[in-house]
């Protein structure tokens, strides 16, 4: 069943997440339109508007109704725009032209994450839209991180009450070494790159309280023998990953526009085929620090 916000519908996954927005045109959204569109955000936590056709300044205007963008990452580590008059876009892409590599990301799986949990303000949501997908794999899976923290047993809760995380700057989500970054300490977890948020973090529009993990490698739990910080870790991330009911999947179709919060949404991709075709532009928005 869907239900009607302004001139827009709002059709839900029937998970434990996500949510289709259906009779919107993003390039005439009007105020009322946007707040609908903010509104089921905040509730469905995944957007997807499908099947509308429209180029990078038309997501850039969308994307800019719910907050400003940040600087693409690859550019803020490199120095080098994708594109020069867009440098808030991203492409993301495993596709090759002279056997260079005109995107990031590639083709592989990405490990579950949360974007740029390791800045001191990381974003507040992102926006993905799909030019080229492969016909098969590179779905992308979602987690509702409100959910992993209701159902976590309350031993495991105890432990995390109050505790802080320190997120790795060092490596993507793909596993790879973020230029720049070359010759820095990643063996010594307490003195690897990247801020320190709280663990369980209070949404800044909600109010909701979500488990924040970041990303599992080289993260580390402030104040706690490396060991021990492991142990937990381990049993937090086998207990929200591990749980199909707090997930939904994106099988992307051409001209998807995913957008999600971060602030309480990981996610993951498949890996597919090198010689399928992948192709997307990404844009974030800019967050505060977490709480």
């Amino acid at each position: 069943m869907s239900a009607t916000l302004s001139k827009l519908d709002v059709v839900p996954s029937g998970a434990a997440l996500g949510a289709d927005i259906v009779n919107l045109d993003i390039g005439s959204a009007g105020d009322e339109d946007i707040a609908a569109v903010r509104a089921a955000w905040l509730e469905h936590l995944v957007l997807r508007i499908r099947g509308q056709k429209f180029g990078d300044a038309e997501h850039l205007a969308f994307a800019r109704r719910f907050g400003p963008l940040d600087i693409a990452p690859n550019t803020r580590f490199s120095g080098e725009a994708w594109k020069p008059e867009y440098p808030e876009m991203s492409r993301i892409s495993n596709i090759k032209i002279d056997g260079k590599a005109t995107g990031s990301l590639g083709n592989s799986e990405l490990v579950w994450h949360t974007d740029m949990s390791y800045l001191e303000e990381p974003p507040t949501g992102s926006l993905l839209h799909a030019y080229e997908v492969p016909e098969a794999g590179g779905d992308t899976k979602f987690l509702n991180m409100y959910d992993a923290l209701e159902a976590l047993p309350a031993e495991l809760r105890t432990v995390i009450e109050g505790r802080q995380i320190k997120h790795d700057q060092t490596h993507n989500s793909s596993g790879a070494l973020r230029k720049g970054l070359e010759g820095v300490e990643i063996n010594d977890v307490t003195k690897i790159p990247g801020a320190v948020h709280p663990i369980i973090r209070t949404h800044p529009e909600t109010g909701r309280k979500a488990l924040y993990l970041g990303r599992r490698a080289r993260s580390y739990l402030v104040g706690l023998p490396v060991g021990e910080s492991e142990e937990v870790l381990d049993a937090l991330w086998d207990h929200a990953t591990g749980n199909p009911a707090f997930q939904w999947a994106q099988q992307w179709q051409p001209d998807d526009l995913i957008m999600w919060d971060n602030r309480c949404v990981m996610h993951c991709r498949d890996g597919f085929d090198p010689n399928g075709r992948r192709l997307m532009h990404r844009t974030v928005i800019l967050g505060d620090r977490p709480y």
